[in-house]
């Protein structure tokens, strides 16, 4: 189950090599209980893609999380977003809140993307 609750904060980045962008949000997933509840990296990667999608009108795109994000607040883990051409962009994803399974994060894109690799 994905929620998400908007901040007041929300502003689109319009980076030339990525497309437009979500610089800041914030979301909550429902998780499988576990002691603290974590909430898996695919799983992640995905509300984050779907959630950049919604906000930006463009395609989902393509973002990795190397690692599950743990439910505690204050927890942060680091993501990529990975464009058409090749280039990258940062996300930031940071715990904010708790409460029985569902985790509640913000995160925001990185200001610059890197371009691609040749």
């Amino acid at each position: 189950m994905f929620t998400a609750r908007t901040t007041t904060g929300i502003s689109i980045l319009a980076a030339a090599a990525v497309g437009t962008l979500l610089v800041g949000c914030s979301a909550s997933v429902e998780v499988k209980k576990s002691t603290p509840p974590k909430l898996s990296a695919d799983k992640l990667a995905g509300t984050l893609s779907e959630k950049l999608a919604a906000v930006s009108g463009q395609p989902k795109p393509h973002v990795s999380c190397p690692e599950d994000l743990a439910g505690k607040v204050g927890t942060t883990s680091r993501c990529t977003l990975t464009a058409d051409d090749g280039s990258t962009l940062g996300i930031t994803v940071k715990v904010t809140s708790v409460s029985g399974g569902r985790i509640h994060y913000d995160f925001k894109a990185d200001d610059k993307a890197s371009p691609a690799t040749k």
